[in-house]
């Protein structure tokens, strides 16, 4: 298991230069390698038993268990509140009595593997799309700064270099910064999509899944039904029809267990948990997104705070007079470079500005 899990410990290096933030990393990074590990865990069958064993009398175990599991199994809804061992032999198994209406057919089993592999493909193309679009500007213009120990004439040149680069390239930001925000939007609608797909993949049934696990246990013992049980049921029947001696249609009713469902109802209840908290940091990030676009005032705060050294007045300068594409360059400098390289950046970058802005100049005069 070590082996197969082994090669998705390429998804957790660590970043030496950070275009992005810690939810988008949990979006792109974790949640990929996550869906990718169950994926794994549910086709490696060999470590959690058979897939399907059905019991049957009259047909070949084996010829029975390949049809129930290519065709599909289903349960009785109306028996999983009866009491098991008097009224029904396992929780959703009673005689169907050929009422087709009565029955809950289950198909999902045989593509869970692959629908998991295609959502974490899902979840790695906003990281795709980004390292595309991003170019490795940032990577190009910090230089080496976020290690601050070199030589102090190499980082010197190095600051005057990133300095000349800021200021020649003003009001060229806006797009990488609107990219860079468009993928995190496409982050949280990704999820939405996801689990709108999942409730439809498990027939109406995932939204409320996780809320269910958590009543479950408030419920009297006459109302319980294990959600998890009636989603992902241990126990099937299944209906397998041959030909007999005579030429007639004989009907074989075969009782089928699921251990793989096992696996199947713990890794979605940790997904049902993690999309839904996903979804909630996701709303957050882009909100917190637009408070930076659309209230400019707190921009210098938030440069602030990410690099205490910086004093407030500079800040204020360096916020003031970039538009939000260069001041989210700006911030993500304070991300990576040394924190002292970047204060003596900002400093310079602050004066320098001062004394190109007329206004200052005007000032000065009066």
């Amino acid at each position: 298991m070590f082996k197969l899990l082994g090669g998705l410990k390429q998804y957790f290096k660590w970043q030496e230069i950070q275009t992005d933030n810690i939810v988008f990393r949990l979006h792109n990074t974790f949640t990929t390698a996550l869906l990718l590990a169950c994926s794994l865990i549910i086709t490696a069958t060999q470590y959690v038993g058979n897939p399907i064993s059905c019991i049957v009398g009259g047909v070949p175990t084996h010829v029975v268990n390949t049809f129930c599991w290519i065709s599909s199994t289903f349960t009785m809804p109306d028996a999983f509140r009866r009491e098991v061992g008097r009224e029904v032999a396992h929780p959703g198994i009673s005689n169907d009595f050929d009422d087709e209406d009565a029955k809950k057919y289950y198909t999902y089993y045989q593509w869970v593997c692959f629908v998991l592999f295609f959502q974490a493909i899902a979840c790695y193309t906003p990281k795709f799309i980004w390292d595309a679009v991003e170019g490795g500007l940032m990577r190009m213009i910090v230089m080496g700064l976020n290690i601050g120990a070199c030589k102090e004439q190499e980082k010197c040149n190095k600051k005057q270099i990133l300095l000349d680069y800021l200021l020649t390239h003003l009001k060229r930001h806006k797009i990488y910064a609107i990219r860079y925000w468009v993928c995190e939007a496409l982050c949280f609608v990704n999820i939405i999509v996801q689990l709108w797909l999942m409730n439809r993949f498990f027939n109406g049934e995932f939204l409320s899944y996780g809320w269910e696990v958590l009543n479950y246990s408030e419920r009297t013992q006459e109302q319980r039904a294990d959600p998890m049980v009636f989603v992902f049921p241990r126990v099937t029947k299944c209906n397998f029809y041959k030909y007999g001696a005579s030429g007639s249609i004989q009907k074989h009713d075969a009782m089928c267990i699921l251990p793989l469902n096992i696996v199947n109802e713990k890794t979605y209840i940790f997904i049902w948990f993690w999309f839904i908290i996903l979804a909630v940091f996701l709303a957050g990030l882009i909100i917190y997104r637009g408070i930076i676009i659309f209230v400019p005032s707190v921009r210098w705060r938030l440069l602030n705070s990410r690099n205490r050294m910086v004093p407030r007045d500079v800040a204020k300068t360096i916020s003031s007079q970039l538009d939000v594409g260069d001041w989210w360059i700006v911030y993500m400098l304070a991300r990576n470079l040394d924190p002292i390289i970047f204060k003596d950046v900002a400093t310079e970058l602050g004066k320098r500005m001062e004394l190109n802005d007329p206004d200052h100049e005007k000032k000065r005069m009066h």
